[in-house]
């Protein structure tokens, strides 16, 4: 992912693995990942569609918590770097640009276990 939109971190029970860790968070226009840096946990999302000044998320509640977020990142829409409204279900996560309205919408697609350690390199700052 060579595209850089948002990459943070929400730190909570991972689904996996049942521990306390960051759990990675990557989204740019082809895909979005979840990765669990404990255990490698990886939920995969595609993009479903994108739209601009839509009200709300589109993230249905699923099986587990929803994640609401606050996150950083530039638009591709309108080019501003500022908040975006990051909702995260089991089945879908959506982002959404405070500043124009423009929203990705991704649908689950793939999940894995990671062989190898997790590149924790996001813009967010370590939990403490």
């Amino acid at each position: 992912m060579s595209e850089r939109f948002i990459f943070t971190r929400h730190r909570t029970r991972c689904y996996h693995c049942g521990e306390d860790a960051d759990q990675i968070i990557r989204a740019v226009s082809a895909q979005a990942q979840v990765i669990c840096s404990a255990c490698g946990a990886t939920r995969i999302f595609i993009p479903r569609f994108e739209n601009t000044g839509v009200v709300g998320t589109c993230t249905p509640i699923g099986r587990y918590d929803l994640w609401t977020l606050d996150v950083g990142g530039r638009c591709k829409n309108c080019g501003v770097t500022g908040p975006h409204d990051l909702a995260i279900g089991s089945n879908h996560l959506t982002t959404r640009c405070r500043n124009c309205g423009y929203t990705h919408f991704y649908r689950f697609n793939l999940e894995y276990i990671a062989m190898r350690p997790v590149d924790d390199e996001v813009s967010a700052p370590p939990a403490p």
